[in-house]
């Protein structure tokens, strides 16, 4: 495909997403299967186009004037891109390929763009105007500045499964991909964010993936399973486990000791946590399904450690799943709350005495991290917060309540929240 095509299949796209409300992911996948003579370096370039317009879209369209998905294509090609304006005019003028020659309004936007330094934060920053009030509660005055770090590429970050091999090992296997350590965790590595315009190296293709040695998960995601503190020979249970990614960083901290339970309330997001255990080598994992009668029966009060990944908006992947935060609504998040808020309640019923539950959200919202971890305390006073995190880079990152929030541009991660909170033991000692 020549550059106008591409450009105007990536339009395309775009529109087919405002249009239909459809996820990215849906409408690349349409335009993929109705346009079946493009290639995978042409597919790659649509693909990355659209998705760094959905990153930047608000400040696109207002450095543009213009607030549609042609100028926002546009305006990527020359603003993020660093294109020539003349390589854009001709892209856009090819006939019969390309979406229409450049209007005079185009070309001086694109040569002389608004200095974004006046725009306001929620246009800086990219994200929804009713979410301003929310980030700025946690991030005042550098609220546009952490919201533009999640607007940028995410790398691709995996974790060493020690149960297989370690950090030095994977590295030399990975070093065709130019993988690096990631810093903070030692089992932590990182694959640079690759060009928009080029298909990444798969690293599923390397066979040691196939042998368990590493499974891709973002840094903060690691950090976030290793806020579990000293897990060997415990009783842990993962309440929302979904794929099982924090699922085997349990697993794998605890050396095949103890037992790690994984559950979710929807039985789909199990289907690959068993098949993934078998090739990381997890020997000490048992899968209960809520298709089973009463699965978490006989768990109540017996849990060391109660592992909630609660659900939430994903506000702090916005860098991987741009779409969603242009998707998100208030009646979403609300009912997101009310998930958070039952799930905290179950998981608190499976803790013991002297035990913990792990609260974690991908999310950078207050309402579903301090808000809720606040409320669940006043329903459940026997539950006190401690220091999410004793790992010495990550003392500036606690709140004053010893929460932990991570972000791009502070960790260099996706945005996640913890809090630790343990269960008093209210049980006297036993006389001599």
């Amino acid at each position: 495909m020549r550059d106008g095509g591409r450009l105007s299949a990536a339009i395309q796209v775009l529109s087919d997403i405002d249009a239909n409300h459809r996820p990215v992911r849906l409408a690349l996948k349409a335009w993929g299967d109705s346009s079946r003579y493009a290639g995978a370096k042409d597919r790659a370039w649509v693909s990355g186009l659209a998705l760094d317009v959905l990153r930047r879209r608000r400040s696109l369209g207002w450095r543009m004037g213009e607030d549609t998905p042609r100028a926002a294509a546009i305006g990527a090609l020359g603003l993020l891109w660093g294109w020539p304006l003349e390589r854009i005019a001709e892209a856009a003028a090819d006939e019969p390929h390309g979406p229409g020659p450049l209007t005079d309004a185009e070309r001086s936007a694109l040569a002389a763009p608004r200095d974004l330094a006046e725009a306001p934060a929620a246009v800086r920053g990219d994200y929804p105007d009713w979410l301003d009030a929310s980030l700025a509660r946690v991030f005042g005055d550098d609220r546009a500045e952490e919201l533009a770090a999640l607007a940028e590429r995410a790398p691709v970050d995996l974790r060493v499964n020690s149960l297989k091999t370690d950090p030095e090992r994977a590295l030399k296997v990975l070093a065709v991909l130019n993988a690096e350590p990631a810093g903070v965790l030692a089992t932590a590595l990182r694959i640079a964010a690759p060009d928009p315009t080029t298909r990444s190296g798969a690293v599923e293709a390397i066979p040691q993936f196939s042998k368990g040695w590493f499974e891709v998960q973002d840094l903060g995601s690691q950090i976030a399973a290793a806020c579990a503190g000293q897990v060997k020979g415990k009783q842990v249970l993962d309440l929302c486990a979904g794929g099982g990614g924090k699922t085997l960083a349990l697993a794998a901290a605890m050396g095949n000791t103890g037992q790690v339970y994984a559950y979710d309330s929807d039985a789909r997001r199990l289907t690959d946590t068993v098949r993934r255990g078998d090739r990381a080598g997890v020997r000490n994992l048992q899968v209960r399904s809520p298709i089973q009668p009463e699965p978490l029966k006989g768990l109540e009060g017996k849990m060391d450690l109660v592992f909630v990944d609660a659900p939430c908006s994903g506000a702090g992947s916005w860098r991987r799943h741009p779409d969603t935060k242009w998707r998100l609504t208030p009646e979403t998040l609300q009912r997101r709350l009310a998930d958070q808020d039952a799930v905290l309640d179950l998981g608190a019923t499976f803790v013991k005495p002297g035990g913990r539950i792990v609260y974690v959200t991908c999310s950078i919202l207050p309402e579903e991290d301090e808000d809720r971890v606040a409320g669940f305390l006043e329903r459940s006073p026997q539950f006190t917060p401690k220091p999410a995190t004793d790992h010495p880079e990550l003392q500036d990152r606690l709140t004053a309540d010893g929460y932990l929030r991570l972000t791009p541009r502070t960790t260099h991660t996706d945005g996640f929240f913890v809090a630790v909170l343990e269960r008093r033991d209210d049980r006297q000692p036993k006389s001599s």
